[in-house]
């Protein structure tokens, strides 16, 4: 693999990684350190790369698992920077203020979730991968990710509804 195919190919991807290695690591600074430790770490085994099955699975993998090598390694909490919901803007702070309520409260579901249903739930519903993508990153089967999402959702939603039910009373 030369360096324009290795610029098309895999480099072309360091953007659809961004959004999960930020959540995972937590700042926009260690995930642009990271993105170029996994493009470096790449490039040095491109010539095994343009011989696998599934680069885009290769490289969304590797991704993933250098985030965890260097949480493991800094031992920072993952659950600090679990996901960084966007409050949704409104013309009123009542609104503002019930959707930043949603927010934490989903939050807290979310980092009470197993571990592979937060993770699928977090990169379909939060970051936008497609199942396809999901599933070449966690190493799991499509129909896997799909029963871990819908899983988690439902989760999320009993959840939700029980901390709304207990508001009303």
């Amino acid at each position: 693999m030369d360096k324009k195919e290795f610029k098309h190919t895999i480099f072309s991807l360091s953007e659809r990684l961004f959004p999960m290695v930020s959540r995972m690591l937590g700042t926009r600074a260690n995930a642009e350190d990271a993105i170029q430790d996994i493009m470096l770490k790449l490039w040095v085994k491109r010539k095994q790369i343009a011989e696998h099955p599934n680069i885009i699975g290769l490289v969304f993998s590797t991704a993933r698992n250098h985030c965890i090598d260097i949480l493991r390694k800094k031992k920072l909490d993952i659950y600090d920077a679990a996901f960084q919901l966007e409050i949704v803007k409104s013309e009123h702070g009542r609104e503002a203020l019930e959707w930043k309520e949603l927010n934490t409260i989903i939050k807290q579901i979310v980092t009470h979730l197993p571990e592979q249903q937060r993770e699928v739930i977090l990169m379909r519903d939060l970051d936008g991968y497609e199942f396809v993508e999901i599933a070449a990153a966690t190493q799991l089967k499509i129909e896997h990710v799909r029963v871990l999402l819908s899983r988690a959702r439902k989760q999320v939603s009993i959840e939700l509804e029980k901390t709304y039910s207990y508001e009303r009373r």
